[in-house]
């Protein structure tokens, strides 16, 4: 790959977010010659974002950092049907409210990353169902459909792995490619859009709206795509062992939020800073070149840069301080996930496997009998062997509160309501 001149693609390259590009001299060009608008879509499958969509939310923002135009496009209409894009079966399909209530959901999100407004350099969100949900079908099968070949359709890997694993694949998913690529010129008709960006799986997808560009006349439309992440071990990015790391704080906390990175395993702490934070490249290359305990230092500083991105500075070091009080000074930090549970319920006693699945630290008895048997768990910071641990008024502090831990990194707070 070139040594890029513009701002926006040298620094792309720089920090790793290049997976593969459509014409690198034609939109190296392009970037340096004006403005220029590029979009991400993203489908309202949940009412917010995981971790897994950080690294697209980041093209956006230095896309914007370096005088572009970013667009956030949500897939109200798409979002009807669902990308099947390497996924083993169809999605679940949602209703047109819960599909609005999601994009609701999602949008307090992008204010963190993007500044909106009218003007020439301002983010955009925009519904792609403004223009999807009034289709005229035999109009559309006739003026686009007609320019998608349905034998290049079956060679994108996306479409031959679900073939070759004799899985379904709808008529309903099979729309979905020609559906994304009318939204490509329909950007670019409306706002001037030349550049769609995504991640890798997206890639057969973008280029069809470049191929349908042409052949309906607009000027040449470009892509971007990014690397898909996992971590070192191979775990995919924005999932936990618990499920999704959510980027809304009422559907994950700041301090989990900033224990994920925290947690980051040693070998991705570089890539991690260069992709997820906003500092200087010569820093992140002095961090990198430290070793031994040293790495945990800057782990830290990767969890509160990138906590501080989302939620907010103040936010990210309450985090970061509540995190230093609970590992360095054993303290109980009022800033830890909590449950509450009616004092009634503790005064009777509740079994200490019951509250581990309440608390969210066990998926199941099963899962909470075998944290207790390998001694992971511990209330207040004494560990418990007895599974069958009555968990009673007893046992608050005289603040009305309970540590329970699973590990060295779990903690959540109960408290007596």
């Amino acid at each position: 790959m070139s040594a890029f001149k513009s701002d926006f693609l040298h620094i792309m390259q720089e920090r790793g977010f290049i997976h593969q590009t459509s014409d690198d001299s034609g939109l190296d060009d392009l970037l340096q010659k004006e403005i220029v608008t590029a979009y991400i879509g993203f489908d309202p499958t949940a009412s917010s974002l995981h971790a897994g969509s950080l690294i697209q939310i980041m093209m956006l923002h230095w896309f914007q950092q370096t005088g572009h135009r970013p667009i956030a496009l949500m897939g109200g209409g798409t979002g009807m049907i669902g990308d099947p894009s390497f996924k083993d079966e169809a999605r679940q399909l949602l209703t047109p409210e819960k599909i609005d209530q999601n994009i609701e959901g999602i949008k307090s999100c992008f204010s963190k990353y993007l500044t909106f407004g009218e003007g020439d350099r301002e983010a955009l969100m925009i519904n792609n169902a403004d223009w999807l949900l009034g289709i005229n079908y035999v109009e559309f099968l006739r003026d686009v459909g007609r320019h998608f070949s349905v034998n290049r359709m079956l060679s994108f890997d996306s479409v031959k792995m679900r073939l070759d694993r004799e899985q379904s694949l709808s008529f309903l998913e099979f729309n979905y490619m020609i559906l994304q690529a009318y939204d490509f010129v329909e950007l670019n008709k409306r706002h001037g859009c030349r550049l769609q960006m995504g991640g890798s799986d997206q890639w057969g997808n973008i280029v069809n709206g470049i191929d349908l560009g042409h052949r309906l006349g607009a000027p040449q439309l470009y892509a971007v795509t990014s690397p898909l992440l996992t971590t070192s071990s191979g775990a995919k990015m924005g999932k936990s062992a618990n499920g999704a790391i959510w980027l809304n704080a009422d559907m994950f906390s700041v301090y989990d939020f900033w224990q994920y990175w925290r947690n980051t395993e040693d070998a991705d702490v570089g890539r991690f800073l260069k992709l997820y934070t906003t500092l200087p490249i010569d820093e992140i290359d002095r961090l990198q070149a430290l070793g031994g305990s040293e790495i945990n230092e800057v782990k830290k500083i990767l969890a509160t840069e990138v906590t501080a991105l989302l939620h907010g500075r103040s936010a990210a070091e309450e985090a970061a301080e509540t995190a230093r009080k609970t590992f360095e000074e054993g303290a109980l930090a009022e800033n830890l996930p909590s449950i509450d549970v009616a004092s009634g319920e503790l005064e009777g006693g509740i079994g200490l496997l019951t509250l581990l699945v309440s608390a969210g630290m066990a998926s199941s008895n099963g899962e909470a009998r075998r944290h207790i048997k390998g001694g992971a768990v511990r209330i207040n910071d004494q560990a418990v062997a007895d599974e069958k641990r009555i968990v009673g008024s007893d046992d608050l502090t005289d603040e009305g509160l309970l540590k329970l831990s699973v590990g060295k990194k779990k903690h959540v707070l109960v408290r007596a309501e």
